[in-house]
Parts: C-alpha cells; structure tokens; sequence
C-alpha cells in the first residue's frame, strides 16, 4: 500500500517502550499529523504504555488493513518488530531514531517534522527489504515458524560444546560444520550480527542470503552468499543447548535430528527514506568509515 499524496492519510505511530521524556515528542508528531488532516493510531503495545486520550489502538492487522504508513519511533529493534508483524501487509515504514542514527531508523528527532511532511507529501526515495522465513521440523512435523528482517540464527547455549550441523542447499550436501552456530543473513542483516562474525556487506538492492559460521572449528568453513532463491536446510547432528532464533526475538529450542528449513519470504517491507537519502551515507556514519583528517579520502 504505498504512500500516495491524497491527504487524509490513516498513520500507525509505534513507540518504543521505556524511553524517558518521549511523551513531549510523541504529542509533537500527534499534534502536526492532525494538523495536516491525518488520522493517528497507535499500535495495541505503544496504546499500552502512553496514555494520549482519543487515538485509538489497533492490531497489526488493523493497521494492515487500515494504514497507509506507520511511523517507528525507537531504533532499529523496534522497527524489526514492526517489520515482521506488518510486512504481510505492506505497509510502508518511516523510522524516527532516538539518540545513536539507526541502519533502519535514519531520520533524526530533531527533524522529524520537516522531514515528515516532505515523505507525506510523495517526496521520497522507497526502499524495498526482503525477509526471510523458516520452518522447525521434529519427526517431520512442523513444530515452530519465524519470520526475520536480518537473520536466523542457529547457535549453542553458553557453556555447551560445539554444535554439529549438516547443511544443504537446493538439496544438496554442503557440508558437515563444527561451529558455535550457523548465521543466515538478509542482505539488511549482513550490517548486524553475520558483519561481526565476519561476513560480507551484502547491498539492500541485491537479492542474496549470507551464511556465515560461527566460531567454526575449521578455519577453511567462510562466509559464502547464496542466491535468495535458495532453500537452506541445516540439520543439528550433536550438541546439547542448541537453539534457532528470528532476529534474536522469537526462540525455539532444538533437538538432535531436528531440521531447519530456511528460504526467503514472499514478504518483502519498504522503507520509505527522505530524499537524497543514501546507504552509503548510513555504512560511513555507521561504521566510522569517515574518520579520517579533513580534507583526507577525498577525490581531487
């Protein structure tokens, strides 16, 4: 459902919680959306925790069905959360970062009403994210579903020996591993935890899963992207405490035998960035890639 320049615009307006002295900024946005004609709802867990008299709460399906843009204030968490729970619905996202700048929260509070009313108005760049979705497998039954924004990640409980995972891609044998675990990463993911265990940068734009291992015993077991077209299955061979988790949010504990089916959704979700809106600008603030002296990194 993308943002179209009709006013009288529905906007879902999602809150972290426990962020202290964010009621002044929330009436702020309150106030200039329904200035501009717009209605204003929060989803049931913003509802839950602030108490604005008058604007109704709704389930991520009604704000599916009834929303044209939902608005996330918070970071990047915040937003995954969002993501999984409206990406069903193609809601378009506007992510407003408290504090540090966010890879999917990039419009800072100090702009946030400026900004907004160009993004409302059409003027924009949207951006589109896969997902990706996995299956748990016991004695052929399936016994757990997760969606993820950035990864599935497959991993040993702290104090457990290694864990031994076969895996297969498209049907055929990859490898037996020996790791702390197995990250299966979009390309919006290759940013969080597969960068700090060693993977690739993977641009948004490109439709590819990164799997990279965790702690492997063999230093010859690297990082390798895959097409998105690809079904991942990882079997767990031995280990004890071993566990899948979707974007570190929703858990399953996993038994000997059992079998992950990984694949990409047929969700996707769009972020929609102000204008002159750059990726490149988000990696370099992100990850220091312009500390340097002025003047230096520069093309002349």
């Amino acid at each position: 459902m993308p943002v179209t320049h009709a006013q009288n615009k529905t906007i879902a307006l999602v809150v972290r919680q426990n962020t202290d002295g964010i009621e002044e900024a929330v009436q702020n946005i309150l106030d200039f959306l329904q200035g501009l004609g717009h209605r204003v709802v929060f989803d049931a867990d913003t509802a839950a925790h602030l108490s604005f008299p008058g604007v109704a709460a709704m389930s991520a399906a009604e704000i599916g069905a009834a929303a044209d843009a939902a608005i996330v204030m918070g970071g990047d968490g915040t937003m995954l959360g969002m993501a999984r729970q409206l990406a069903p619905y193609d809601v378009p996202l506007i992510g407003i970062n408290q504090g540090r700048l966010g890879f999917m929260t990039d419009i800072p509070l100090d702009r946030m009403l400026p900004v907004l009313a160009e993004i409302l108005a059409g003027k924009f760049k949207a951006e589109r994210r896969t997902l990706l979705e996995g299956s748990v497998l016991r004695n052929g039954e399936a016994i757990h579903f997760g969606m993820a924004v950035n990864d599935v990640v497959v991993s040993r409980g702290a104090g457990a020996g290694m864990a031994e995972l076969r895996v297969e891609v498209d049907g055929h044998f990859m490898y037996n591993q020996r790791s702390d675990g197995l990250i299966m990463a979009t390309p919006t993911g290759s940013t969080a935890y597969a960068l700090s265990a060693g993977g690739p940068l993977l641009h948004p734009s490109l439709g590819g899963i990164v799997l990279v291992p965790i702690a492997p015993h063999a230093l010859s077991n690297r990082p390798i992207v895959l097409p998105d077209s690809s079904e991942i299955v990882i079997q767990i061979m031995s280990g004890r405490d071993i566990s899948v988790n979707f974007d570190m949010q929703t858990f399953a504990s996993l038994n000997q035998q059992d079998r992950i089916v990984i694949r990409r959704s047929p969700h996707s979700i769009t972020f929609l960035h102000p204008e002159g809106w750059s990726y490149y600008d988000t990696l370099r603030e992100k990850l220091h890639w312009n500390e340097y002296p002025s003047g230096e990194g520069k093309l002349h």
